[in-house]
């Protein structure tokens, strides 16, 4: 049997390649402009990245944010950051916040995500945007209290509403004496987390659920007394709050376990929660998250078995209206993915290239630059090439994919590199934030 040439080639076809002229969110937006048939009436439009805290992806989703919001009346922003801690976020975008942006980007989102200039350069973008659009961008997390360190996050944003819808009641202090038991400030310290919650007693575990579960249950009992005392926006956000709580106790409960996949199956359902939580007050989102948790094909890390997705649970209930955007990268430095993370060795490099077969090696060598295909609108040859590919690379691991299956359109970035920390955001994160950065950039200076 002869093989297809495009496939045995092991590259795009020049008509399937879509070149893009900057990363640059300030520049024109002109070679933007094929994006008009595809976004169609999309709801949800998602942005994936390969790894997280590349200078590039982030770029990349100013840029699109940008182009959506402009040309296409979007209207949320949302990204892979803790829910409740988005309000702070939201509220500076929307000029309703006084504390400086340093502060917002330090405590507003959560897994380092806020530490670095690219999100002070969207941030910034987003306030001023706001200033004179007729629709304004709003900011939303879509992820557990404190990107899964802390419980105290969303339950402090439980007790405060609740101090203000139901001042008598008094929450029994236990719950949260519970959970700053084993609360820790960052993503650096969840092997700290792990170890410290196995190490309570499981009657302390279990009576911190039945908590949760109770104050979860008196939310929902007293909602048409709770807005009434207060407004139907802050018991909405307050009741979300709750549930990604519960959530995220229930992943934890898993953990002590070994349990991986349960703790990726709860968050995975839940981030797709908090998504449609938004579409019901927002006519059009941008989606910002990892590939993995975008993307319409089950995933999984090293030794797992696959998991479904938020964007497979997101495309069951949208359909059409849910587009995805896929990158894909070629060399550079990527997110460092062994234990020494939590050391503060916070990147690692890429191999020279891309390894044969994966999706990221065909767009590598379908061309130089940076560049943009439409999977939906392919030739015969092309589409074949693609479906010949089986696994991409998510920084430094790789995992089965159906590429057609997975994404809708893909943008390819030849060459990826660790973004700039703000100085500002850092001086106001924890000591224990602060340290490893500062050990990371006396090693790569």
């Amino acid at each position: 049997m002869t093989m297809d040439p495009s496939v045995a080639r092991g590259r795009l076809s020049g008509e399937a390649v879509i070149p893009l002229t900057t990363l640059d969110p300030a520049a024109a937006l002109d070679d933007l402009g094929w994006l008009e048939e595809a976004v169609g009436d999309a709801r949800v439009v998602a942005i994936g990245e390969s790894a997280h805290y590349n200078r590039e992806f982030y770029q990349l989703r100013h840029r699109l944010l940008r182009y959506l919001a402009e040309r296409h009346g979007f209207g949320a922003y949302a990204m892979e950051t803790g829910f409740a801690e988005g309000w702070l976020a939201d509220g500076w975008v929307r000029a309703g916040e006084d504390e400086g942006l340093g502060h917002v980007m330090a405590n507003g989102m959560t897994s380092l995500m806020g530490l670095w200039t690219p999100m002070r350069d969207h941030l910034e973008w987003m306030r001023e945007h706001n200033r004179t659009a007729a629709r304004p961008v709003g900011f939303y997390g879509i992820d557990m209290p404190g990107s899964m360190a802390s419980l105290l996050p969303g339950l402090d944003a439980v007790l405060a509403y609740l101090a203000e819808a139901d001042p008598e009641y008094q929450a029994d202090p236990a719950i949260r004496d519970t959970a700053a038991a084993f609360a820790q400030t960052s993503a650096f310290s969840l092997p700290a987390l792990v170890s410290a919650y196995a190490g309570l007693a499981p009657e302390r575990r279990d009576a911190l659920t039945a908590g949760l579960a109770e104050l979860a249950s008196r939310m929902t009992a007293r909602r048409l007394e709770y807005r009434g005392r207060t407004t139907a926006g802050a018991h909405d956000r307050a009741s979300r709050s709750m549930d990604v709580t519960v959530t995220l106790d229930t992943m934890l409960r898993a953990m002590p376990r070994g349990d991986r996949q349960e703790v990726m199956l709860q968050r995975e359902a839940a981030l797709a929660d908090t998504v449609e939580w938004i579409l019901g007050r927002e006519d059009r989102v941008v989606l910002a998250a990892h590939n993995a948790h975008v993307q319409r094909w089950p995933a999984s890390l090293p030794g797992m078995s696959p998991v479904t997705m938020m964007g497979m649970h997101l495309a069951e209930r949208l359909g059409e209206d849910y587009l995805v955007i896929g990158t894909t990268s070629g060399t550079g430095q990527t997110l460092n993915g062994a234990p020494s993370f939590y050391a503060g060795e916070l990147f690692t490099d890429l191999a020279d290239a891309p390894p044969p077969g994966s999706l990221d090696a065909l767009m590598a060598a379908s061309h130089d630059g940076l560049f943009a295909t439409d999977l939906r609108g392919l030739s015969a040859s092309d589409a074949a090439t693609v479906k010949a590919v089986t696994s991409q690379r998510h920084g430094v691991y790789h995992s089965e994919l159906n590429p057609l299956d997975a994404y809708d359109i893909l943008v390819h970035v030849p060459h990826v590199t660790a973004a700039e920390p703000d100085q500002a955001a850092l001086a106001c994160a924890p000591a224990g934030v602060r340290e490893p950065f500062a050990g990371w950039a006396k090693r790569a200076g």
